[in-house]
């Protein structure tokens, strides 16, 4: 008999044997689940992908209520799609679900053993990780620092794009996007501008990376098994990590050559990398290894990138998808700039994006209609904990469904219409979710993305001036295609094509 056919067996086994004890052994029930037959069940969960997947668990939640459970390997995997248990989980309970489950193996290559923000385990390491990245790369003030890049960046998109449309009736924006975003963050990671070619390689590796590490968690929940049967597999993964490092590794010894020859001045912008370089693990008591700056700076690049560049193209595609909607906030900003008679300035200013309201709203339309993340980063808790008269195990994962809680129509008036205005009632929206949840693309919680600000500074600064600077439009005989495809992100499944034309 093959020898994989009978650890198949006695895996399922001692699965069914491990879940005919706790049914006697659990006062409180695991949330409602479909059949599950252990091992083959979690082997087709596996290998879903999210766009099937999603719609799945839909169903799931109609049928059964908004906490539903999937048997995915050894460990329980809770799905939430309620805003208030979401509230009452991520913001009222905190401590108990700031926690992350143990990461699987690729993970584990990815993040330097859960060693970055995303994925540390709730505890001293994640606190040091993220009061670094908060109280330096993110601190009002040196957000600020980097205004004059994001202007070069802007400059540099509004030319390929200027270029772009002058040798064809439309323009695929997305390229430039992610190519703005790309050099926008790698600047802020390593504190210097690096040509075409180093950026081309540091999207290439990233992207690699990520998708091959999305594709590859069947039998990850049992890594004997996934040993042998994936083990090419596994050495392409472990090759892929390897052409990281040599992307990334020349960046950041660069920076700490220039820290250690004492070249920095006043004037000098901090890197990210430079807040790495004398970061002590406060457990460990030691300095990061150059393993762990690779996956924080990954971390940071793919963060920044990857995520606002989806969101910036949803949101322009919006934009040409409904043209009143682009006149209006063209006319905002031509009533603020000086338009009517007056010299018109080229540029919306950083400082001047609090005055325009309308904008704003466009953004959070954007945000809760398009998310870029359908779920949030899988939570866990700290022990186990009943939500809604449920189990919520401690060796289980929580995950909470975005875009389902973005189109709540019990919260919003027609939700699957692009209607920016509907934020004009909601003078005080908070994106944070602290006092209630209405939309968490960025999470809730002690676990919110640190980098929310940032990213709403960058879509409001980018919508504002391409449309100041460009009138876009559908080519003709073209359309607007809002189906979504599953990535890292949540992307356009055909990419905006759009005619575009100097606005001033």
């Amino acid at each position: 008999m093959e020898t994989w056919f009978i650890v198949l067996i006695t895996l399922c086994i001692i699965f069914l044997v491990k879940a005919i004890l706790s049914s006697f052994t659990t006062t409180v029930p695991l949330p409602p689940s479909p059949p599950h037959i252990p091992i083959i069940t979690s082997i087709q969960w596996l290998r879903k992908s999210f766009s099937q997947l999603e719609p799945f668990l839909k169903t799931l939640h109609a049928k059964h209520g908004p906490i539903i459970n999937l048997n995915i390997g050894s460990r329980p995997s809770i799905y939430i799609s309620d805003r208030a248990l979401a509230h009452h989980a991520l913001v009222q309970n905190s401590s108990l679900f700031s926690d992350r489950p143990k990461a699987l193996p690729s993970h584990k290559l990815i993040s330097s053993n859960q060693h970055n923000i995303s994925a540390a385990f709730y505890g001293p390491t994640w606190c040091t990780l993220r009061r670094n990245l908060a109280s330096e790369m993110l601190h009002p003030s040196k957000i600020k620092s980097f205004s004059e890049i994001r202007k070069w960046v802007l400059h540099t998109l509004i030319n390929r794009l200027k270029i772009a449309s002058e040798s064809t009736d439309y323009v695929t924006v997305i390229p430039h996007f992610h190519y703005a975003m790309f050099c926008l963050l790698v600047f802020m990671c390593f504190g210097e501008r690096v040509n075409d070619e180093k950026i081309n390689d540091i999207e290439r590796v990233q992207r690699t990376l990520l998708l091959k590490v999305s594709r590859f968690n069947i039998l990850h929940f049992w890594p004997k098994v996934a040993w042998i049967l994936l083990r090419k597999q596994w050495e392409e993964l472990l090759m892929l990590r390897r052409d990281q490092e040599d992307v990334l590794l020349p960046l950041i010894r660069g920076r700490k050559q220039v820290k250690e020859t004492k070249l920095n001045n006043a004037n000098t912008v901090v890197s990210y990398v430079d807040t790495l370089l004398e970061l002590e693990l406060p457990m460990e008591k030691r300095k990061l290894t150059e393993d762990e700056m690779v996956s924080l700076c990954s971390e940071f690049l793919n963060a920044g990138t990857d995520t606002t560049s989806t969101a910036l193209h949803w949101i322009m595609a919006n934009l040409v998808k409904y043209p009143d909607v682009q006149r209006r906030l063209v006319q905002e900003i031509r009533e603020f700039m000086g338009g009517d008679g007056v010299v018109e300035k080229e540029e919306v200013k950083e400082e001047d994006l609090h005055k325009l309201r309308y904008l704003k709203c466009v953004v959070l339309e954007g945000l809760r209609r398009h998310p870029p993340g359908h779920f949030v980063l899988p939570h866990a808790v700290s022990d186990d904990v009943v939500l809604n008269g449920y189990l919520v195990p401690k060796n289980g994962t929580v995950n909470f469904m975005v875009a389902e809680m973005g189109l709540d129509p019990r919260v919003w008036e027609d939700p699957m219409e692009f209607k920016p205005e509907r934020f004009l009632k909601d003078e005080t929206f908070d994106i944070t979710g602290s006092k209630e949840i209405k939309m968490m693309p960025f999470g809730a919680g002690r676990r919110i993305c640190p980098g929310y600000n940032l990213a709403l500074l960058h879509l409001e600064y980018f919508v504002a001036n391409l449309v100041w600077n460009f009138d876009w439009k559908v080519p003709e005989g073209g359309h607007v295609d809002l189906s979504e495809k599953f990535e890292f992100t949540v992307v356009m499944k055909n990419p905006l094509q759009v005619h575009i034309s100097h606005r001033i």
